[in-house]
């Protein structure tokens, strides 16, 4: 019950309670882990509750900022909600911070440069360079900084890779992957991907993690001070199917079933969650061994 300072009213408590998670908790004595988290997802409370539920599952406390952009007007997002819970990045651009987060956004068939707030949101990496301990980008997150700080491509894929792909460590003595096994699962949702042989070209990156079916996972840098995942760990049992079915929705011909996902491959059927213990792990060890180096 680490989150101190999330309000009563704030939604992921009620629906997490729904779950008997108790997400906050009393301020002790002790300096709680200050994160911030720019959130760039459109459903955000869904995705505030799906961040706020792997962080709350650590005995460390923690103090959240929500971020938003200035120059961006979400769309299914209520202002009210925004107004109440986030904060703009001129507001927090003076904190320092043990951990930032930054998600994905449905803009990754456009070129970096061509999203309207691309300019805004550069400013925000290189601040998190100065201001952060150690930053977790996620998705199209992880493949804008990694364009911004060392020109890695994005490729447009034939196909959405869409589904739970099983994936390998390739850096077992990372600390990230303590209580690891060797292979594990995650989710993946996007239509690019980057590309292994750039990454390799740069001295300053380390993939730590990649999969047969969904290529690179995870790469880092900085010796922790970034970490850049291209899944979504994050992710509830339902999320996908929920993206299943809106596509579907919207007449989507090249709609396809997330792969290794429904058992049978029938979506009647409930999604075997086979990333939840993984994510939990991963995100407790970015706490314990990267993030909490900053108090």
């Amino acid at each position: 019950m680490p989150i101190v300072n999330l309000p009563d009213n704030f939604p992921a408590i009620e629906i997490l309670r729904n779950e008997n998670i108790n997400p906050v908790a009393k301020r002790s004595r002790s300096t709680p882990l200050k994160i911030a988290i720019l959130n760039l997802m459109p459903l955000k409370i869904a995705t505030e509750t799906d961040l706020i539920r792997l962080l709350s599952n650590s005995p460390l406390e923690i103090e959240l900022d929500f971020i938003r952009l200035e120059t961006h007007v979400s769309k299914n997002t209520s202002e009210a909600h925004l107004n109440d819970f986030y904060k703009p990045f001129s507001a927090i651009k003076n904190n320092f911070y043990d951990g930032c987060i930054i998600t994905g956004a449905p803009v990754e068939l456009l070129p970096f440069e061509e999203v309207t707030y691309w300019r805004e949101l550069t400013q925000i990496f290189d601040w998190a360079r100065v201001n952060v301990t150690s930053t977790f980008y996620i998705c199209w997150g992880a493949q804008a900084a990694l364009y911004h700080f060392y020109g890695i491509e994005k490729y447009t894929l034939d196909k959405k890779l869409f589904g739970v792909f099983r994936h390998m460590v390739n850096e077992p003595t990372c600390p990230l992957f303590r209580g690891f096994d060797d292979a594990f699962f995650a989710p993946h949702s996007r239509h690019t991907t980057i590309c292994a042989d750039d990454i390799k070209k740069c001295t300053e990156l380390t993939i730590l993690s990649e999969s047969e079916e969904a290529g690179v996972y995870i790469v880092s840098s900085r010796n922790g001070r970034e970490f850049y995942v291209t899944g979504h760990s994050e992710y509830s049992a339902l999320t996908l199917h929920e993206e299943y079915m809106r596509d579907i929705t919207k007449g989507l011909d090249s709609v396809k079933m997330p792969q290794h996902y429904y058992p049978n491959n029938d979506p009647n059927n409930y999604p075997a969650v086979a990333w939840r213990a993984h994510a939990n792990l991963m995100f407790v060890n970015w706490l314990n061994w990267f993030v909490k180096k900053g108090i």
